[in-house]
């Protein structure tokens, strides 16, 4: 069982405050306190610092908190095992944000449990934020995403190499093209309505991190609809409520019949990385890579994780 001192710490961690962290765990301020400094003389070193008002890790304290949580995952997956001692088949619980919930794991799942009969998965599909927050704190083994994540926190593999584009309703005109201009250019854009997904969201961070690169912002858009649900975004871009910036992978199916098309741009030609991560460190690292292998149809050759 791990450390109910660690446990404070991470609560601190959390909280960055130590009246937060004891309301958090029903215990005294003063306990908290003596919690972290007892941690802090066995690791003889400071753990939290001051800078002004506010209360910041150290870099030892990052080291021990990814380490904290690392054990917190294992502790759990490891419960997880105990109690299944003796049953047949493994159980799995894994998450996927929403674009490769919807087009790339119903496939995968399908190729494991032809391999694995006797397995039992259990599958969340959240954002990026949302599904490493769950590998934290031990509700998932191992998560897909396609949104930015530490590798100082967690190890990974690479899934698949995805193309990343603008769309537009198949007859939706944009205002640049019908003022005459015929080679766009991602700034051409910011006069539509723009539909994106919500805060926490790999398909959002993307754009974001793009845009930032041409010293542009989604703000910059004449109007920004946030939406989290992925069939109602398509929809209402096939309806002319605007544009968006989604996996090809999500819209290839509509592109094909004519539904949806690419916004052809001079300066936008992006792909990225979908990814299979779980905490870095982990005892269960062997197992998910095998597990990886697996699900991408592949048999497991032992190479190193990819950091």
């Amino acid at each position: 069982m791990q450390d109910f001192r660690m446990e404070t710490f991470l609560a601190v961690c959390r909280n960055l405050n130590y009246t937060k962290a004891a309301e958090e765990l029903c215990i005294t301020q003063p306990a908290v306190s003596q919690h972290i400094r007892h941690l802090e003389e066995y690791y003889g070193t400071r753990l939290f610092i001051s800078e002004g008002k506010k209360m910041v890790l150290t870099e030892a304290g990052r080291l021990l908190q990814s380490a904290g949580l690392t054990m917190r995952h294992d502790e759990c997956a490891l419960k997880e095992q105990m109690a299944r001692a003796g049953a047949e088949g493994r159980s799995l619980h894994m998450g996927a944000t929403m674009t490769i919930g919807e087009f790339v794991l119903p496939f995968m799942l399908n190729r494991f449990m032809l391999n694995e009969p006797e397995a039992t998965v259990h599958v969340t599909v959240a954002n990026t934020t949302d599904l490493l927050r769950s590998i934290d704190e031990g509700k998932l083994d191992f998560a897909l995403v396609e949104g930015y994540f530490s590798g100082g926190d967690y190890d990974y593999q690479i899934y698949s190499t995805e193309k990343y584009i603008p769309v537009a309703g198949a007859a939706y005109q944009l205002q640049a093209s019908s003022r005459g201009k015929k080679l766009l250019r991602t700034e051409d854009l910011l006069s539509e309505p723009i539909l994106i997904r919500e805060q926490g969201s790999g398909t959002r961070e993307v754009l974001e991190r793009i845009l930032e690169g041409k010293n542009l912002a989604v703000r910059d858009f004449r109007k920004i609809h946030e939406i989290n649900n992925l069939q109602v975004m398509k929809y209402l871009i096939r309806e002319g409520r605007g544009i968006t910036f989604l996996y090809e992978a999500a819209v290839r199916q509509e592109i094909e019949q004519g539904i949806l098309r690419e916004i052809r741009l001079k300066d936008f030609s992006v792909e990225h990385d979908f990814y299979f991560v779980w905490r870095k460190g982990s005892i269960y690292g062997s197992e998910y890579k095998e597990i990886f292998k697996q699900l991408k149809g592949e048999e497991y050759d032992g190479k190193e994780t990819r950091e």
